[in-house]
């Protein structure tokens, strides 16, 4: 049976999903799942190193900082009992793997590895769960719970408005924020902005088209488990199809919820005070597109407010 390199003596277990906060935040219901079924292990969850503050808060897995796929995983041969693939299918991911030489791969079905065949389609929880079920491990795709950051927010029942996004196909437009955020201010929501430091000057022009002061914005400004303490005490966040509307599932945050390139139906949050909005007639897809997706310009803002007087919050 491989061992775990340095001065851990337990057997490793390695997940390689190299990937954003919200694909680690689906993944979620299989790394509980995964911790369950081998709790002698060490685990090590293989993906980009600014994401350790979020694993933390999933619980019982050390990162392994990997950039991607474009580098080889930083084990030595033959020291990894188990390896999960929850990367993807591809022949890059599962290379990577084979390279570390575990005892057992736990994947889909390859020319190289036994496993379920993927299905296109599925939510991408229901996907690592069915992974999982196939290799004999029970995992709940509904167990999508993180622990909260121990240092409280200072801003509680906030409303969170998260104007970022990875790619320009899920940028809802700067107008269409401000005069949502302007509205909600006028009802007696505290109104907050967040977003990564490159989207901080985005976030300034939203909250000074709404009428709100610099102080309002927190993008650029907040580490992982300050912005996820702050979404696990929110009133309410409204956010693109991005790793804040995960962490509002997380913690069963009120939410409204735009898509534009992804369908919800494989990317969307569960059943809860969640609410999804898109016009799927105009989906055109191209999720690396600088461009916001026709399905995501469509929602207009007086649909992002009727979703909020829905959820009983205006």
């Amino acid at each position: 049976m491989g061992k775990s390199a340095g001065h851990d003596d337990r057997p490793a277990l390695l997940v390689l999903r190299a990937l954003k906060l919200g694909d680690l935040l689906v993944a979620v219901p299989a790394l509980h799942a995964l911790r369950r079924a081998f709790p002698g292990h060490r685990l090590m969850y293989a993906a980009q190193g600014w994401l350790a503050d979020a694993l933390e808060l999933v619980g019982g897995y050390e990162l392994l900082p990997t950039h991607g796929l474009d580098v080889p995983l930083a084990v030595p041969p033959g020291t990894v009992d188990v390896a999960v693939n929850l990367h993807g299918r591809g022949p890059e991911s599962e290379s990577r793997i084979q390279a570390i030489e575990p005892r057992r791969t736990i994947s889909h079905s390859s020319d190289i590895s036994r496993g379920p065949r993927w299905v296109d389609g599925l939510h991408e929880r229901e996907r690592w769960v069915r992974l999982l079920a196939w290799h004999g491990i029970e995992a709940d795709p509904l167990d999508v719970r993180l622990a909260v950051p121990l240092a409280p927010s200072n801003w509680p029942a906030a409303t969170v408005v998260h104007v970022g996004a990875a790619y320009g196909s899920r940028l809802w437009p700067e107008d269409r924020f401000a005069l949502v955020a302007s509205r909600l201010r006028d009802r007696g929501h505290r109104v907050l902005f967040t977003g990564s430091a490159a989207e901080r000057d985005r976030a300034l022009s939203v909250a000074r088209s709404a009428g709100l002061p610099d102080e309002s914005v927190l993008a650029g400004r907040q580490r992982l488990q300050e912005f996820a303490a702050l979404i696990a005490r929110a009133r309410l966040v409204i956010s693109a199809d991005t790793g804040a509307a995960h962490l509002a599932t997380a913690y069963s945050r009120p939410s409204v919820v735009l898509f534009g390139p992804a369908p919800p139906e494989e990317w969307g949050p569960p059943p809860g005070p969640h609410v999804v909005l898109t016009r799927p007639e105009f989906r055109r897809g191209e999720t690396f597109s600088p461009d916001p997706d026709p399905a995501l310009l469509a929602v207009s803002a007086h649909d992002v407010l009727g979703a909020v007087r829905g959820l009983g919050l205006l």
